[in-house]
């Protein structure tokens, strides 16, 4: 799916977006207390750049926990940006962001940022290398020993345990009141749309773009999380 085409589908989500997955908000919640734990040295002034924020989980989540600190917010959907900057409105933090509508490589800001995050946004960078050079240029706007925290859909998919786990990840969906024939083009999705890869490999990916081995820190059904700190020095 190209980008233009995968903006359009999170423009059409974006009003529902939040009641659609709100009975996954146990994961969600989980993986924002490991998150919080990961960036709790960081500076009390530190600044995160938070790529595809959606509707801004996990900006409010961070915002809250860490009064002082500040956000560069990128999202390429304006539907999506809409309502997270309506959150950061209804909830007062609006001034501690910077608010993107587009890519990393359209973000004008040269500023550098002490931590990263990404949550389920590589996954749909189906080329390889084109997903190497986005972590890259995540890397590129963390400060040396920057920490990225991501999240993707992993899992070998030749593997008789993907076999075994696809029903119960779908299983879990259907309980946010997804219809079965959904549910039917959600895997066939997962086969075309989504870049569902091996943990390793795509461990191997996040490094390639100038990060010292990921630690995966967290997995419920197919997502995967891992932190990271970028290399000392360029990243390559």
């Amino acid at each position: 799916m190209r980008s233009e085409e995968l903006k359009a589908v999170f423009d059409k989500q974006a009003s529902g977006y939040e009641k659609q997955w709100e009975r996954m908000a146990p994961i969600r919640d989980c993986l924002h207390f490991i998150l919080e734990s990961i960036f709790v040295d960081l500076p009390e002034n530190a600044r995160i750049l938070c790529v595809g924020v959606g509707t801004g989980a996990e900006l409010a989540h961070l915002a809250r926990k860490f009064p002082y600190w500040s956000f560069t917010v990128v999202e390429p959907s304006g539907a999506m940006l809409e309502i997270c900057r309506q959150r950061a409105e209804a909830e007062g933090f609006t001034a501690r962001c910077y608010f993107h509508e587009g890519y990393l490589d359209s973000l004008q800001t040269q500023d550098m940022h002490d931590a990263a995050t990404c949550f389920l946004v590589s996954q749909f960078i189906l080329d390889q290398e084109a997903r190497s050079s986005f972590f890259h240029s995540m890397a590129q706007r963390l400060r040396p020993g920057g920490i990225l925290t991501s999240a993707d859909l992993a899992s070998d998919v030749g593997s008789s345990d993907y076999e075994a786990l696809l029903p119960v990840w779908l299983n879990m969906m259907s309980a946010t009141g997804i219809e079965p024939e959904k549910l039917e083009r959600m895997r066939a999705a997962y086969a075309k749309d989504v870049a569902v890869l091996p943990p390793n490999v795509l461990a191997s990916i996040i490094a390639s773009g100038g990060f010292e081995a990921p630690v995966q820190c967290f997995q419920a059904g197919l997502i995967h999380a891992w932190f990271s700190k970028r290399v000392t020095g360029n990243a390559t």
